[in-house]
């Protein structure tokens, strides 16, 4: 199915509720975006990519209080660092209190504010922060074209929805980092540029 944003939301909530997939713009390319706390959507997630379970899933959200609600401290030094530098292709590895599905088992959940406003507008109607890790076959390049997404999407199996923003850029995805006791550490080079969080 297809969603343009002249559409209501509310059908997207509805894929959200039956364990769906949503299709979401980036900054980049298109990513696959579920509810990071449910289980058997992120399985889907796996499911579609045939991704290892293991790998953990970076999460989108709106503002503070969807990252709140995913058990972040947003009081916490390396948020308010974080938040200092968002809206931004930039992930932060952030301390949560409680696992979450989508971690698959990691210590910290990746987490950024996107720079895409319209992604940002809808996360705020959806009322919730979601997956957005890149749409492919694992090892594929991510998926720009939101024909393709459609096709790769409808042959996963899964319920699914595309948010159709047409076909986007490419390029690099997003810069991730660790930032702990005033030490920033580099973990994926991207759109963000290292030199300027350095300066930061």
């Amino acid at each position: 199915m297809r969603w343009r944003w002249s559409d209501d939301p509310e059908l997207l909530r509805d894929c959200l509720a039956k364990h769906g997939v949503l299709g979401l713009p980036t900054e980049s390319s298109y990513a696959l975006g579920v509810d990071p706390r449910d289980a058997e959507a992120v399985a889907a997630v796996f499911r579609a990519k045939g991704r290892a379970a293991t790998e953990p899933l970076g999460v989108v959200v709106a503002n503070a209080d969807q990252a709140k609600a995913l058990g972040v401290d947003t009081d916490a030094e390396d948020y308010r660092w974080a938040s200092s530098l968002w809206p931004a292709a930039l992930n932060v590895l952030l301390e949560v209190s409680k696992p979450l599905p989508a971690m698959s088992g990691a210590e910290r959940l990746s987490v950024r504010i996107p720079e895409h406003s319209r992604l940002v507008e809808l996360l705020v109607q959806l009322r919730t922060g979601l997956t957005a890790t890149s749409a492919n076959s694992s090892g594929a390049p991510p998926i720009v074209d939101p024909a393709e997404l459609d096709a790769f999407l409808a042959s996963s199996g899964v319920p699914y929805c595309v948010v159709d923003d047409g076909v986007l850029p490419g390029g690099l995805p997003s810069t991730m980092v660790l930032w702990r006791a005033r030490s920033l550490r580099i973990l994926r080079e991207g759109r963000t540029e290292v030199a300027g969080l350095r300066k930061a």
